[in-house]
C-alpha cells in the first residue's frame, strides 16, 4: 500500500480541493499509481476474463457491460457504481475493481456512467443510478443476464449510490437487489466522525477533498441531510442483505462502520469487514495489494451466495 501511495505522490497530483472539477478530472489517480507500480516491478497485467460492450440507458447515461468469457446460459448480474465523490473519475478509473468482481463471481457486471456534479447537481447521479438499475431489470435478458438475480455494488460515492438505489427500489415497489456490496461508502454528511478526525490528511482521500465533493455535488446543506446522502440517518428497514468493506486509513471508515450498525439495528443481515493498513481506493488494487485480493474474495463470496 505504501508503495502505491508513494507512486501516486511521484505523479505529482495537485490537491483536488484547490482545483475546478474539470481540472480535478485530469489529475493522476490511484489507478494510475497502480499501473506505475506494475510497470516498475514488471508485474504482469491480470489475464482478461471479460468481454465488454457499451449500451445507452438514456441521454447522458451509458453502461459498460462486462461479460465473463465463454459464459453460457443466463448469468447473474451485478450493477456497479464507480467512486469519485459524484464529481471525478469514470468507468476506466474503476475498471480493475469491476474485472476483479467479474473474474471472482462469474457474474455479468454492468458498470454505470452516471452524470456528475457540478454540471449535474444532486439528485442527478442518484436518479441516473436508479434509472440504470431499472434498465438492467428490463434488459438483462438481451445481454445474457438473469433479471431475477441482480445485485448492486459500488465504491465510495458509488457505495452511497448502490445503497440509495436499494432504498429507491424499496420505496417505489420495484424488485429489490438480491444483495448490496458497499465498499467504503459515503454514508453521512458529518465531517467530524472519528475517522474524519483521525485521517483528515490521509492519502489518497482526505477531509478537504470530501468537503469539496459535497460542495460540487450538493445544492446546499439541506441535500446533505437527505436520507440518500446521510444513509446512517435513513430508514434502512427492508433493504437487501449487505456487505460493507472499509479501509483503516480512510476518512470514510466510520461512515461504513456506523452504517453496518444501523443496518443490523434495522434487521438487515449485514457482513462488515475493515481492512487494516490500507487506504481508501484499495479495493481495485488486487494486482499489487494483498488485502485488495482478500476484500475482493470476500465480496465475491457474499455476492455468489446471494445470487446462486
Amino acid at each position: 500500500m505504501q508503495t502505491v501511495i508513494e507512486a501516486l505522490a511521484s505523479l505529482n497530483p495537485k490537491p483536488i480541493e484547490t482545483l475546478s472539477a474539470q481540472q480535478a478530472r485530469q489529475q493522476p489517480t490511484p489507478a494510475d499509481a497502480v499501473m506505475k507500480v506494475m510497470r516498475d516491478n514488471n508485474i504482469p497485467m491480470p489475464p482478461v476474463t471479460a468481454d465488454t460492450m457499451s449500451r445507452s440507458v438514456m441521454p447522458g447515461v451509458k453502461v459498460r457491460i462486462y461479460t465473463p468469457k465463454n459464459a453460457s446460459g443466463a448469468l447473474p448480474v451485478v450493477v456497479y457504481y464507480h467512486g469519485g465523490g459524484w464529481v471525478i473519475a469514470n468507468l476506466d478509473t474503476y475498471d480493475a475493481s469491476v474485472r476483479g468482481l467479474v473474474g471472482k463471481t462469474g457474474a455479468i457486471v454492468v458498470s454505470v456512467a452516471y452524470r456528475q456534479g457540478p454540471e449535474h447537481k444532486y439528485p442527478t447521479a442518484h436518479n441516473d443510478s436508479f434509472a440504470a438499475y431499472q434498465w438492467v431489470l428490463r434488459n438483462a435478458a438481451s445481454f445474457k443476464g438473469d433479471p431475477q438475480k441482480v445485485a448492486v455494488a459500488g465504491e465510495s460515492a458509488g457505495g452511497n449510490l448502490a445503497a440509495a438505489v436499494s432504498m429507491m427500489a424499496r420505496d417505489k415497489k420495484i424488485a429489490l437487489p438480491r444483495h448490496e456490496l458497499l465498499v467504503y461508502p459515503i454514508a453521512g454528511y458529518d465531517l467530524n466522525t472519528p475517522s474524519y478526525q483521525k485521517n483528515a490528511q490521509a492519502k489518497p482521500l482526505n477531509k478537504p477533498m470530501m468537503a469539496w465533493f459535497f460542495e460540487n455535488y450538493l445544492r446546499g446543506t439541506a441535500d446533505g441531510k437527505s436520507p440518500l446522502i446521510s444513509l446512517v440517518n435513513a430508514n434502512l428497514k427492508g433493504l437487501p442483505p449487505t456487505t460493507i468493506i472499509t479501509a483503516e486509513i480512510d476518512p470514510l471508515m466510520s461512515d461504513g462502520s456506523m452504517l453496518a450498525d444501523k443496518l443490523r439495528a434495522a434487521g438487515v443481515p449485514t457482513k462488515y469487514q475493515n481492512y487494516t493498513g490500507v487506504t481508501h481506493e484499495f479495493f481495485g488494487m488486487a494486482a499489487v495489494v494483498p488485502q485488495a485480493a482478500q476484500a475482493q474474495d470476500l465480496a465475491a463470496a457474499e455476492l455468489k451466495k446471494a445470487l446462486q
